[in-house]
């Protein structure tokens, strides 16, 4: 995953290297500062992640959890993922034709 910030520059300010394999769906919780990846290694990554106002201070980005439940399916792995609206709690979606319910991330 690479983090751009094209207010500052057209190179990628940061690289986020922790699936195996390639990414299929990245996201942001709508309340809390969370994100999330979904990967064809069959892993979700959360990460603490906010962004300041202040551009003299650096986006904040920290691995919390690594949410793993899902088999590999002809090489593809989680495929989408939904963060609840309101509850640190994330759905994921794999190739092996299941919903995954993660609470309490």
């Amino acid at each position: 995953m690479v983090w751009f910030d094209l207010d500052l520059s057209a190179t990628p300010y940061k690289t986020l290297r922790y699936h195996e394999k390639g990414l299929r769906d990245v996201g942001f919780h709508p309340r809390y500062p969370l994100m999330a990846s979904a990967s064809d290694d069959g892993s979700v990554h959360v990460f603490h992640s906010t962004v300041y106002s202040d551009l003299m201070k650096n986006p904040l980005v920290v691995p919390v959890k690594i949410l793993r439940g899902h088999s590999i399916v002809k090489k593809l792995g989680v495929i989408s993922f939904a963060f609840h609206p309101n509850q640190p709690w994330l759905f994921s979606a794999g190739a092996d034709g299941k919903i995954h319910l993660y609470q309490d991330i």
